[in-house]
């Protein structure tokens, strides 16, 4: 779709030290501060709980350079969107970019929130009305980041993944120095909590993992403000997902040294109970810090990507046309970013627990990431892209690998956890009565001129 001559443009500002900020960003969110512990129920030892991260690393590795040839091929703002709707067509492309506001990237928005909040709560004591009122505060604060320009929003975006890299990073060090002291308890077994059956919990514990991974799928989604996509978007990607990986790999090490398999699962916050094992009670409150600079990070680096998206949708005529709009002093999106907010806080309303919100992102992530596996194999069979795009190695083996996982892993989940998974698919089917709608009308207007 041609821009009118007149309209203002997306700068193009951002290096490779922003896209590692942005994976960074988002993907390392509150996760890491929850999860092991959810995760270390579904098994019996830490070899077994390491060896299923470790799985889930390789896999997202191998996730992040598919998305490397992909924003390479199609350096435009827009990510999964552009990839999806060229390959598969206007209907796919719709049923994503609904899916995105309407339950993937505005849930997370909303969840996070909530977790700031209670770590805020650390500090000052908060009710349940006060709790859902800083959340909400949050997500206006950010908006307003994102609303004024991308530059204030990418500095908000790189000091806060500096603060949560080096914060994870002097914690796993003071790990390895202060708790020498403490038995080593690596070692240590204990029945799992969940006990669904062998392959149901290797699910269940895969699928935890794979949403505190989530987010390096969003670096491409602001490729249009790029200085030069075709080396940003892979140097991003190898970069921010090694060092994502890496630090995962170390903090939970820690957590299992210190606390062991029961201590583990039995605590919600295994961060702070460490932290407090090196530094007393004060440690409570630095990982309390960090843990409200992660998620808000997060959350920043959510609303700065997703609502590119919905700018794309309605640049090429299959959104509502509002959001084809670029603050002429601001040059952002800003309509997208007011609508990316205002969901999420409604969101957060109406469903009011981490839990309830979180429930459905991933199911619903891992249908597009087959989606976006596939669009690969088109682009690769049709040499789409200009010569010197990056190609990921070992093709086709390895993308093929990453296609049976991702299948393998929703058919699994649809089999153990079937009312949950069609609970999911129910949120994203409600866009198809829109998205005939949609399509329909712009064909009549097509026929018409």
């Amino acid at each position: 779709m041609s821009e009118l001559p007149n309209q203002p443009r997306l700068l193009k500002t951002l290096r490779v030290s922003d896209g590692v900020a942005l994976l960074i960003g988002i993907t390392i969110g509150s996760g890491i501060y929850a999860t092991p512990s959810l995760v270390a129920g579904y098994f019996s030892s830490f070899a077994g709980t390491f060896t299923a991260w470790t799985v889930v690393g390789v896999f997202i590795l191998v996730g992040g350079l598919i998305y490397a040839e992909l924003g390479t091929r199609m350096p435009e703002t827009g990510g999964e969107y552009l990839y999806i709707s060229r390959c598969f067509g206007p209907f796919a492309g719709f049923m994503f970019g609904w899916a995105q506001l309407f339950i993937v990237r505005t849930s997370p928005t909303a969840g996070l929130a909530l977790i700031a909040a209670d770590y805020v709560g650390f500090f000052v004591e908060l009710n349940r009305t006060s709790r859902i009122g800083v959340a909400l505060l949050i997500i206006v604060l950010l908006g307003i980041f994102n609303y004024v320009g991308i530059r204030w929003a990418s500095l908000f975006q790189k000091v806060t993944t500096i603060i949560k890299v080096a914060g994870l990073t002097l914690f796993a060090v003071g790990g390895l120095l202060l708790l020498q002291r403490v038995p080593n308890l690596l070692g240590t077994t204990s029945d799992p909590v969940k006990d669904i059956s062998a392959v149901g919990n290797l699910v269940g514990a895969l699928m935890l993992i794979v949403f505190t991974h989530t987010g390096f799928d969003r670096v491409g989604y602001v490729a249009g403000e790029m200085r030069n996509p075709r080396e940003v978007i892979p140097r991003s990607m190898v970069y921010g997902l090694l060092m994502v990986i890496g630090l995962y790999w170390s903090v939970i090490s820690i957590y299992h040294y210190a606390l062991g398999m029961e201590g583990i699962v039995a605590t919600a916050t295994p961060a702070a109970d460490v932290a407090v094992l090196m530094v007393g009670t004060v440690g409570a409150a630095l990982i309390s810090i960090l843990a409200v600079v992660s998620a808000t990070g997060s959350m920043n680096g959510t609303v700065m990507s997703a609502s590119r998206v919905y700018y794309a949708m309605a640049r090429d005529g299959l959104f509502f046309k509002w959001f084809d709009y670029v603050h002429p002093r601001f040059r952002t999106p800003t309509r997208a970013i007011v609508a990316h907010c205002t969901w999420a806080c409604v969101i957060l309303l109406a469903r009011g627990s981490f839990t309830a919100i979180a429930a459905g992102m991933v199911f619903a992530i891992l249908i597009f990431y087959t989606l976006t596996t596939l669009a690969l194999f088109k682009l690769r069979r049709e040499e789409s892209g200009d010569e010197d795009v990056y190609r990921i190695p070992f093709y086709p083996i390895l993308p093929g690998l990453y296609l049976v996982g991702i299948v393998g892993l929703l058919v699994a989940r649809a089999i153990f956890e079937w009312r949950s998974s069609l609970i999911d698919i129910a949120f994203v089917a409600t866009g198809l009565p829109v998205s005939l709608y949609w399509l329909k009308n712009k064909s009549s207007d097509k026929a018409g001129d």
